[in-house]
């Protein structure tokens, strides 16, 4: 469709759906205090669009009321119904923490209106009922509709107002600060708060584009990426972070449309597809104070096992148990460490079916081989998905007992990067406790051989035409991931106490369920560049955990036959290194005596993985019980500096790394220090922040990598071949002051291996 420019159009589909109404809010408003909350009751007035909005006169009006309250200092809820729909008090979305006191608000008469208190007197809310002072001219323009106008306070000092006037002229409309349209039964719900000219936005999941959202209309509605460098995405979050000092949480698991500062360069609008709005506004003023908060609402992410920050090796895929050991072997004799194997679909007796059980032909004796594997300091991580083709020797039962919902018609195969060729038949209903527990016991089959960890493939897509059980499916498909995770990650729960899952899809919550990688990317510099990004939004999301696929996963042009270049995966081996997970893996081998020109240096990267371990898990211990994630923006800690909110190919690991991975073939680079004193990790060289270093030729064997000057770091002393001889209390300190002179005079030269030839610039 080509894009109209214009609100009614690009926002509303009003090209499409003529004969909706839209329904904007007036500023009729009666207030009620009830139980500490505030009832705000306003009317919404019927206008057709007939190239300007006017009055449906054969419409009436509707009274409509929403409901404020104050969670705590520093959250606003904001709810209303346009069709009877409440908000689900037991979304599995939600997990409020039990530091969230309400706070009773009262109404409080102030010339021009109203403003809501909590018991602090702190204004939360600021409402005008008086129209705008007027100084009469002329009568050649009617009078502008009484749109409702009020400003929000999150925390009692950072304003949102609601956007109100946005217009040319009355009925030539860009946007309405609330509202809902409805065309027969069907209703979406509309909203709209002011931007700033200089406003940045930030977060609403995996986006694979610019740090900066400002100037962008967004859909967020799960699928299936086919790698990073589109504006599909596996991962939405309905959540956004603004540079205002604000963040917005959009308690729905709808498909939705948010534009920032585009359709309307002055308004940040979203439109919901159903009839209800829940907006949960999050104060806090820095961004990792927001993202506690928003944590807070939706659950913070629990610790992970100590092996899942050793290295994980993979392809698509691996087919017997005698090829996996010959590969372990190698990689102990050769000296390089690793925890994990992971095995894609090839363990099944036919590749791409999955059972969810092990070939007796290519994994005979599966147990024995397990155990043996496990004595060498191996875990093992397997595939699976939700859809079971017809094909499967499953879908007889799962179509028997409707653990797959029942189809209204025939469909075709919807997701397009299953290369099995199999027909589709559906996916496992997890609103369904029967499906669910079904599920369970399949993933018990698993776990109770020994696997360590269930990669939980796919979940972008449903079957929209498909009657499951508990849920519609326009509500269940951005929320089916989450719900899919959760069960993977239940059940893993029941075989430690640290479980772990492997995840594509997610939603709102999902960070409850870790870790979540960065899809199929494509093993160019393009497609490491989108990575980052992607990981960079997802810790603006509310995710603490995350890992990428090294060194990309398909290759271009020919999907498996183009095999990465030594350089890149040298790059992506560094990027990988300083990032909270490690997985090599793609359609082509990955191992690294593949890449003989650069597999010494990588072997050094890797042991400078393992010393690098305590670090990771003390940073990843901190960051889950607050806001931060592992690999955080720069904004995160410069949130004041206007220039790290357009910086995407940088990132803190953890609080004391300024890590910036080299992403060209030329090995050349810029990097932007900000304000503060920064380590040259390879040579102690020290530099002052708030400038740009140039750019320079790095050689092959480094990265820039620069160390907060003082910090002071745990690093492993001693080499291991996998985590399982690792004794955490054995670290030592790498103290980032005056006294570092370069990794040359510390313990990380011998135990890496890299010499100073390999820093020389």
């Amino acid at each position: 469709m080509k894009q109209a420019n214009d609100f009614a159009y690009d926002m509303l589909d009003l090209d499409v759906r003529k004969d909706k109404l839209l329904y904007y809010c007036s500023r009729d408003v009666i207030l009620q205090e009830e139980d500490g909350d505030v009832n705000i009751t306003t009317t919404f007035k019927p206008v057709r669009h007939n190239g300007i909005f006017e009055p449906a006169g054969n419409a009436a009006d509707e009274k409509i009321t929403f409901t404020l309250k104050a969670y705590d200092d520093e959250v606003l809820r904001f709810s209303g119904s346009f069709n009877g729909e409440v908000p689900d008090e037991k979304s599995v979305m939600l997990s409020l923490d039990t530091s969230l006191d309400k706070r009773p608000l009262s109404v409080c008469p102030v010339t021009g209106g109203w403003e809501l208190r909590d018991d602090q007197r702190n204004v939360r809310m600021r409402i005008l009922t008086e129209a705008a002072e007027e100084r009469h001219w002329s009568d050649f323009i009617r009078k502008a509709y009484p749109m409702f106008q009020a400003e929000l306070f999150p925390d009692g000092k950072t304003s949102v107002p609601f956007m109100s006037y946005d217009q040319f002229f009355p009925g030539k409309l860009d946007s309405v600060s609330l509202g809902f349209t409805r065309d027969g039964m069907a209703c979406q719900s509309l909203f709209s708060l002011y931007s700033r000219p200089n406003e940045h936005f930030t977060g609403t999941g995996e986006r694979f584009a610019r740090m900066d959202l400002s100037g962008r209309t967004i859909t967020l509605e799960n699928t299936d990426a086919l790698g990073v460098n589109s504006r599909k995405t596996y991962l939405n979050v309905p959540f956004y972070l603004s540079s205002r000092g604000y963040g917005l949480f959009i308690h729905s698991s709808s498909h939705m449309r948010l534009s920032f500062a585009d359709i309307s360069t002055r308004a940040v609008q979203g439109l919901l597809e159903e009839g209800s709005l829940d907006l949960f506004f999050i104060g806090g003023s820095s961004p990792e104070r927001i993202l506690s908060n928003y944590r807070r609402l939706t659950g913070f992410p629990p610790e992970v096992p100590l092996w899942s920050y050793g290295i994980w090796m993979s392809r698509m895929s691996y087919f017997s148990a005698a090829e996996v050991e010959k590969i372990g072997d190698r990689l102990r004799d050769e000296d390089y460490p690793c925890d994990v194997f992971h095995l894609d679909s090839g363990y099944f007796k036919n590749d791409w079916i999955c059972d969810w059980k092990f070939s007796k032909e290519r994994f005979p004796k599966i147990e024995e081989f397990l155990h043996k594997m496990r004595i060498k300091g191996y875990r093992f991580s397997v595939w699976q998905t939700p859809n079971i083709g017809k094909e499967n020797p499953l879908n007889k039962e799962a179509t028997e007992k409707k653990y797959l919902p029942p189809v209204n018609e025939d469909n075709t195969l919807i997701t397009a990067s299953d290369f099995s060729g199999q027909d589709f038949g559906g996916q496992i209903d997890f609103t369904n406790p029967d499906a669910a527990e079904w599920y369970k016991n399949l993933l018990r089959g698993l776990l109770d051989i020994g696997i360590a960890c269930i990669k939980t493939d796919f979940g972008e897509k449903i079957l929209m035409n498909a009657d499951f059980m508990n849920m519609n499916s326009q509500k269940l498909h951005n929320m089916y991931a989450l719900l899919y995770q959760k069960n993977a990650f239940e059940v893993s729960g029941e075989y430690c106490e640290e479980p772990i899952i492997w995840a594509r899809s997610g939603w709102a919550g999902a960070q409850r369920f870790p870790l979540h990688w960065g899809g199929d990317t494509a093993a160019t510099w393009d497609g490491m560049a989108g990575t980052l990004r992607g990981g960079l939004h997802l810790g603006l999301s509310g995710f603490t955990l995350w890992s990428h696929d090294v060194p990309g996963f398909h290759g271009l042009p020919e999907f498996s036959n183009t095999w990465p270049s030594a350089a890149l995966y040298l790059r992506w081996t560094q990027f990988g290194t300083f990032t909270s997970h490690m997985r090599y893996h793609g359609t082509s081998p990955r191992e690294p005596w593949e890449y003989p020109e650069v597999s010494d240096l990588v072997r050094k990267w890797w042991k400078l993985r393992y010393a690098l371990i305590p670090y990771l898990v003390s940073e990843a211990n901190y960051a889950s019980k607050g806001g931060l994630p592992m690999l955080a923006a720069l904004l995160f800690h410069h949130y004041d500096d206007p220039i790290v909110w357009h910086i995407d190919d940088q990132y803190y690991l953890g609080r004391d790394f300024l890590v910036s991975p080299v992403m060209n073939g030329a090995g050349e680079r810029d990097v932007y220090l900000p304000d503060g004193e920064w380590v040259d990790f390879w040579t102690g060289e020290m530099h002052s922040g708030k400038k740009w270093i140039g750019i320079r030729q790095w050689p092959p064997a480094i990265m820039p990598l620069f160390v907060r000057k003082n910090a002071q770091v745990p690093f492993y002393p001693t080499r291991v071949e996998h985590t399982g001889q690792m004794d955490l209390n054995k670290s030592e300190l790498i103290r980032f002051d005056k006294s570092y002179n370069g990794l040359m005079n510390t313990f990380l030269r011998s135990l890496t291996g890299f010499t100073q030839k390999d820093i020389d610039m």
